[in-house]
């Protein structure tokens, strides 16, 4: 019997999976001072801080080759899931692992898909993965479905700051000074280059989650799987949850905390919504 895996980088804010083999390359957070490396030892709450206070630049660095190797362990298929290339070289990492990896090992197969998101679209995928596992698809069948899956999932997102952003030039820093100030939040989503696309900005939690949820409908949300996920934000997450229900009441709704990536570009207060399309 063929030894399956399932393989990501911690931007899926995931450490395991119940039916499946899987295994998660860690991303670096770095800045002058500290390097916070994004694996179940990362003490998630204090990194937070650290970035809360710092003042200096700072940078995220994805899995090297070598790392995508270790995390391929021995198994003979493959299904790896990136952060978007949009926004890291994680997905190029990977796709140079997968040469090596099949070039060493003959006979095994590996699939490097480039979520084009973050976070909790990217749990989405990595379930659905698991699903087709679970139901004993073929290879090629399983590689086919993820692909037409990902056509229907999104992401969206309630950011309260900027600063990291700035930090690393994805953005000015005077748009990121405008952010937070007097409560305005940033409502954006994914986009289908895998970039992160502001939509408006709001004042306030509970209109920036009101305008999450308008997005969500607007761009095929019809009462799916959701994931939400949040940077030490748990009453919005619920809150957004609760929204959500008012609309969808048999909406399938599951709720995480961020890990280091996602928490480092989120920051303190934002929240991700990965979402199924009708």
């Amino acid at each position: 019997m063929r030894k399956i895996k399932i393989v990501a980088d911690s931007s899926c804010d995931l450490f395991q999976l119940k039916n499946v083999d899987f295994s998660c390359a860690p991303m670096k957070l770095i800045t002058d001072e500290q390097e916070f490396i994004d694996d179940p030892t990362l003490n998630v709450e204090e990194m937070v801080h650290h970035f809360d206070t710092y003042k200096g630049k700072s940078k995220s660095s994805c899995p090297n080759t070598g790392d995508w190797l270790e995390a391929f362990g021995d198994a003979d298929d493959i299904f790896c899931v990136t952060i978007t290339s949009g926004l890291s070289g994680s997905y190029n990492s990977a796709c140079a692992a997968k040469q090596i990896y099949e070039a060493e090992h003959e006979g095994t197969r590996v699939f490097v898909l480039d979520s084009l998101s973050a976070g909790p679209e990217i749990t989405l995928l990595i379930d659905k993965l698991e699903e087709s596992i679970a139901q004993n698809m073929p290879y090629e069948d399983i590689c086919n479905s993820i692909t037409e899956y990902q056509k229907k999932t999104g992401l969206v997102f309630m950011l309260k700051s900027l600063k990291t952003f700035a930090n690393n030039g994805r953005v000015s820093p005077l748009v990121a000074k405008l952010v937070g100030i007097a409560g305005i939040c940033v409502v954006g989503k994914a986009s289908d280059q895998g970039t992160l696309e502001p939509l408006q900005k709001c004042r306030g939690e509970q209109r920036s989650l009101e305008a999450l949820v308008a997005h969500l409908e607007s761009d095929g949300y019809r009462g799916g799987r959701i994931w939400i996920g949040h940077c030490l934000n748990e009453a919005a997450a619920l809150r957004l949850k609760e929204l959500i229900l008012q609309k969808f009441e048999h909406a399938q709704i599951l709720i995480h905390k961020f890990r280091g990536l996602c928490s480092f570009y989120a920051e303190k207060g934002g929240v991700l919504a990965g979402y199924e399309k009708a």
